[in-house]
């Protein structure tokens, strides 16, 4: 594989900003010691991220594929050259740092994680997992510490869009999902290219099992536990899986003043009875499944004419992939009896799908163990919100690292890890990728 970097033409920006590293010196077998992050060096690169994306209100839109994503990642490239790693943006748009090993032959370790907000959302989730990556990459190189094996560090295109970089890994983006939009204005066809990618060459970017020594993703938990509980660090058992789909119902668009009640095909009525019952049926089921109605458009849109096309997403997360087509077969059949009794039709579209990811059970061990010689407090627990890793599971062993979210608050401005519980984590993921090292040779 080729890691020369390559600028594509709506990369421009990056020209300026991606340089050649010095090769990195042959040293011995890797051992972390009392090597330590620079807190300071890596808490800076987090608040200068801010300067691409954030608002009046304080939370960012560096929604993927805007200018605000391809600014920042000619920034991360700098880095990323200043820490050792060779550049360059694949054919999904996500840009890739690499340095070699000192054993020819060693699949890489791979760590990272994503840039791109949801929209006003917030200044740590994905970020976190990518700053600390590089500045695991930097505190390596200034140790003039060696891996045998590669190291990869990869910021993911479009996670919050659907996770189409990571998943172009396996090769499970369809053609159809590049005519989709994305969460701004481009398609993510559109939105690849802008980056620099390839959206017609994705199948070149599949990697087989093999191809990845192991995978490891420090992440916020976006959740309150850690919070709650005063615990440093998450050793992450597992991440839900996640189902989600359009479903489209047809009416009939008719004047709101001159059509009464009862001779009305209202594609709104219908809709909403049936976003009501996707709340009761998730919540009569024992269990840690959610389900979230989170888009919803309405044509033609106007206030006096009775709505004839409304389309909306559904979404289904469980650790139980079983359990999540289960709840989407009820929700279905009360969905087309409703649409039925109310005189219009209905029509489902699957459209995304990230399965159920254990953690490899040995990487949950270096994580613990990492987390205990620094001193650290830790609880294993599951992981409610997908993350690229999840991609990872069929390729190679994968590993998770967390790390508190103040009161649990993500996608919004409130969102908060402290300096230092970044820096934890940083520390806990420098560890645990040189124990990956030795552990997976």
């Amino acid at each position: 594989m080729d890691y020369e970097v390559q600028l594509m033409p709506h990369c421009l920006l990056l020209i300026c900003l991606f340089f050649s590293p010095l090769v990195f010196a042959a040293g011995p077998i890797a051992n972390a010691g009392d090597i330590r992050v620079d807190g300071d060096r890596l808490n800076k690169t987090m608040q200068h991220m801010r300067n691409f994306g954030e608002n009046a209100a304080g939370g960012s839109d560096r929604v993927a594929y805007s200018e605000h994503n391809l600014a920042a990642l000619g920034y991360l490239a700098h880095l990323m050259a200043e820490s050792g790693l060779v550049t360059k943006i694949d054919v999904a748009g996500n840009l890739v740092g690499r340095r070699e090993g000192q054993i020819d032959g060693l699949a890489p370790i791979v760590t990272g994680s994503h840039i791109d907000t949801v929209p006003n959302g917030g200044h740590y989730d994905g970020i976190v997992g990518v700053m600390s990556a590089v500045e695991v990459a930097r505190s390596l190189r200034d140790a003039g510490m060696a891996l045998d094996h590669p190291l990869e560090v990869i910021v993911w295109s479009n996670e919050e869009g659907g996770k189409n970089g990571s998943r172009s890994f396996t090769g499970a983006v369809a053609d159809r999902e590049m005519a989709l939009p994305s969460l701004g204005a481009k398609t993510i066809g559109d939105g690849i290219a802008f980056l620099g990618g390839d959206p017609q060459q994705l199948a070149t970017n599949i990697r087989q099992p093999g191809n990845i020594a192991g995978y490891i993703e420090l992440h916020v938990e976006q959740g309150a536990m850690l919070d709650r509980e005063g615990i440093a660090i998450g050793v992450v058992e597992g991440i839900v899986g996640i189902k989600r789909w359009y479903i489209t119902i047809t009416g009939f668009a008719n004047h709101a003043g001159t059509t009464p009640m009862d001779q009305r095909q209202d594609a709104l009525y219908p809709a909403a009875l049936i976003i009501a019952e996707v709340r009761k049926i998730i919540t009569d089921e024992p269990g840690r499944q959610v389900g979230t109605v989170g888009r919803l458009e309405i044509k033609p849109g106007a206030p006096n004419v009775i709505p004839g096309e409304v389309m909306f997403s559904l979404e289904i997360r469980d650790l139980d992939m079983g359990k999540v087509n289960r709840l989407f077969a009820r929700i279905s059949a009360v969905a087309t009896a409703i649409a039925a009794a109310n005189g219009t039709h209905i029509s489902f579209n699957q459209y995304y799908e990230s399965p159920a990811a254990p953690t490899d059970k040995r990487l949950m061990a270096l994580v613990k163990q990492s987390a205990d010689a620094l001193g650290l407090s830790n609880l294993a627990m599951p992981s409610g919100a997908g993350h690229d890793a999840q991609s990872m599971k069929d390729i190679a062993p994968l590993g998770m690292i967390f790390v508190p979210s103040k009161d649990g608050i993500s996608h919004a401005p409130g969102e908060f890890t402290s300096p230092q519980q970044i820096t934890n984590g940083a520390n806990v993921l420098l560890q645990t990728v040189v124990a990956m090292d030795r552990l997976l040779r």
